[in-house]
């Protein structure tokens, strides 16, 4: 397994709330280094869950050396993102007194990263949080741009708050202990990047994706580093989403459907929800007559040749039907006015917001996909 050697640096530049992501091998390891100058004391609190802190929480607490380390581990799982795990989360918080000028550290993939820098947004008025994200997933999107929450029993991310990290420390080398199913589920977000606004990315992906997946650190680090470039320039254009940043959900309204239609559960993970998303925004986006009938084959022709989900058939179990799965969608947050918002395409690297799509079309696709189960 090769790895990269130097770190890279992209900047999120949002004047005083401005912060560097640190991308490569070995960031854990001099985590200290990196944090101590953000702190007032030598002292974290640090927010993980039982599955990372069982691989990564010694090595963390080796690599902060003098800085004291109060840690908090949840049951893993999507099903830990809701109210009852936050409580217990900030409660915690309080009981170890953290301060206002004290730093939480967010240890884990993008249900710790949300819930962590959610109860960092709200404890208090606001505490300090560092992202060090442990899964593919995270580190491409999740642990950038400042989006917390938790789910609600009415839909994912429906509660939350705007709350950028002080730093990000993005250690390529724990991607090795990602079990295949999760780094290819966090895969699905990084040829995302490419679908949506850099098509030569997507070249990059075609060529370089399966040295990525069977361990290449070197195209591990450089995927990580053109995803959160690309996601830091979008960010830094729009912050709260109320333009351009929408594009970064590509793939997202069909796909927190499923994940909704799923219960949240191990039958999709949200990766995998975001990579069929794709292929259907990919295959509205040709019904509509917006993009060539090339461009959907393509994106499931990678998706494919990375052993990757790309068809409702890949889920288990039965699905509800496409008048239940859009009802599933009319309650995303990217609903305006009770319309339907969707990122289409014109072509690969070219995406696009729209609010005026046709029901009958999005249900016709639907349709399409569950007849091709």
């Amino acid at each position: 397994m090769t790895q990269g050697t130097a770190i890279d640096e992209v900047g999120v530049a949002l004047g005083a709330r401005s912060y560097k992501v640190r991308i490569g091998a070995g960031l854990l390891a001099r985590a200290g280094a990196e944090i101590a100058p953000l702190l007032a004391r030598p002292r974290v609190a640090v927010v993980t869950d039982e599955t990372v802190a069982g691989l990564h929480l010694e090595a963390l607490r080796a690599g902060l050396g003098d800085i004291a380390m109060a840690a908090l581990a949840l049951p893993a799982g999507e099903a830990t993102k809701g109210w009852a795990q936050l409580s217990r989360t900030v409660d915690w918080l309080l009981a170890e007194k953290v301060e206002r000028r004290d730093i939480v550290i967010a240890l884990g993939g993008g249900v710790i990263g949300d819930l962590a820098g959610f109860a960092a947004a709200v404890l208090r008025r606001g505490v300090r949080f560092v992202q060090v994200p442990t899964t593919l997933l995270a580190q491409v999107d999740s642990s950038v741009g400042g989006k917390t929450g938790i789910n609600s029993a009415l839909g994912k991310n429906l509660i939350g708050a705007f709350h950028q990290p002080s730093l990000v420390l993005a250690d390529t080398g724990v991607l090795a202990s990602l079990p295949a199913r999760d780094l290819l589920s966090g895969y699905g977000e990084v040829v995302k990047y490419g679908l949506l606004g850099d098509a030569g990315f997507f070249d990059w992906l075609e060529a370089h994706g399966p040295a990525l997946a069977a361990g290449d650190g070197q195209a591990r680090q450089e995927a990580v580093r053109r995803s959160v470039a690309m996601k830091a320039g979008i960010v830094e254009r729009d912050e709260t989403e109320a333009g351009e940043r929408a594009l970064l959900n590509l793939g997202h309204t069909f796909g927190h459907a499923l994940e909704a239609a799923t219960g949240y559960s191990g039958r999709l993970l949200h990766g995998e929800g975001v990579a069929i998303g794709c292929a259907l925004a990919f295959a509205l986006s040709q019904r509509l007559g917006l993009c060539s009938q090339e461009a959907p084959s393509r994106v499931r022709a990678h998706l494919k040749a990375m052993g990757m989900t790309c068809d409702l058939a890949d889920i288990p179990g039965d699905l509800p039907g496409a008048e239940a799965l859009m009802a599933l969608m009319a309650q995303d947050k990217k609903v305006v006015d009770g319309r339907l918002r969707f990122i289409l395409v014109r072509g690969i690297g070219s995406a696009f917001v729209a609010d005026d799509v046709p029901p009958e079309a999005v249900k016709a696709v639907l349709e399409d996909a569950l007849a091709g189960r």
